[in-house]
């Protein structure tokens, strides 16, 4: 049910959290792996680590991936009894930090390896950690040669490494070379480490054969971004973004709107002003590409994005939709994720990330 309560500055952002338990439900199907994860880090994608960590957790998600410290120890407090894995490793003499909080360090080098099974000797407790070993991406973890030379060494035991994973560069593309080539680098070195848990599949590995191993681990589709693109979106949509129209105004031919005069009127034209801009995380790049959609109509942005404030063209939209007060809707009502990261120049995942905390947040499940 859509909120119909007036929009306030700053815009509403509606979260259906029933999507998201829906959502990993579906990838956990096509996974077909013995374990789903959900990767939650940047906030739960912008959609709040304290409120999308429980939901997966009643839905069935036991094991969850965050980037940084900080975000484990957000992670934490909202999960008591999950298995938190941080991805980007962790810095020099932070072990203390992840020991006390219960998380998983990702070791992407043989320095982290040995700084974290010293720790583990020195408490005389072995606390897990996952291993990366790079197939592709050159960006973090062991090379291939590396991880394969460190299977035999006893520091893998006392480091705890109880997850081998690496990372795909390219599963969205159907039919990419690379991604064979990863997932059969990442065979060979599994095949090294026996009784030991892998994980490769992203997203859109998830709905391919090759990359299914113990452990799956999608991030952006559980919040409603296509995992094929070029395919039907088999995701529910998870976020909703509206914002409320501020004022409207009758324009004559040659009027500019917004700043720099940028925008033309062409002729007689209606105008409407949301109370939202890139400020609330609404790139300022979507400026003469964007659209927002008022009374089921999808109405073009007019002149600059600004900090604050969009202005639409809203002259072939329902008269009685453009009023003070009123809502546009920016994500949701036909114009998903994906989309709105096109008009932008970018993606619909930096369009996740990038949701402002201005918003009136509200959580529907």
């Amino acid at each position: 049910m859509r909120d119909s309560s007036p929009i306030g500055h700053g815009g509403r952002l509606t979260i259906d959290l029933s999507a998201l338990r829906a959502n990993w439900r579906i990838l956990a199907d096509a996974a077909e792996c013995p374990e789903t994860a959900a990767v939650i880090k940047a906030d739960a994608y912008g959609c709040g680590i304290a409120e999308a960590g429980p939901a997966l957790w009643r839905e069935g998600c036991r094991t969850f991936f965050v980037a940084h410290l900080s975000e484990g120890l957000s992670a934490r407090a909202a999960l008591p009894e999950a298995a938190i894995y941080v991805l980007n490793g962790f810095p020099p003499g932070s072990a203390p930090a992840y020991r006390e909080a219960a998380l998983r360090p990702v070791l992407g080098s043989r320095e982290e390896v040995a700084e974290w099974a010293a720790a583990n000797r020195a408490e005389g407790t072995i606390r897990p950690a996952a291993l990366h070993v790079d197939t592709g991406m050159n960006r973090l973890g062991l090379s291939v040669p590396e991880g394969l030379a460190l299977a035999g060494d006893p520091v893998v035991a006392q480091a705890g490494i109880d997850l081998l994973m690496s990372h795909l560069v390219s599963a969205e593309v159907e039919h990419d070379p690379l991604t064979d080539h990863q997932a059969a680098e990442f065979a060979r070195v599994r095949a090294a480490y026996l009784g030991i848990r892998a994980s490769l599949a992203n997203s859109s590995g998830d709905f391919l054969a090759s990359c299914r191993t113990d452990l799956a681990r999608p991030g952006y589709a559980l919040y409603g971004g296509n995992p094929r693109p070029g395919r039907d979106n088999p995701m529910r949509p998870v976020v909703r973004l509206e914002a409320g129209i501020l004022q409207v105004r009758e324009v004559a031919s040659g009027d500019t709107a917004g700043y720099n005069a940028r925008w033309t009127a062409p002729g007689p034209r209606r105008l409407a002003t949301l109370s939202l801009g890139y400020a609330d995380g609404y790139p300022r790049a979507s400026t003469g590409r964007g659209e927002a959609v008022v009374g089921g109509v999808r109405c073009p942005f007019v002149g600059n994005v600004s900090m604050d404030l969009i202005i639409l063209d809203v002259t072939e939209a329902p008269a009685d939709a453009v009023r003070r007060g009123a809502p546009a809707t920016l994500i949701g009502d036909g114009l998903d994720l994906d989309t709105v990261g096109l008009h932008a120049g970018t993606i619909g995942y930096e369009i996740l990330t990038g949701l402002g905390r201005r918003y009136a947040r509200v959580y529907r499940d």
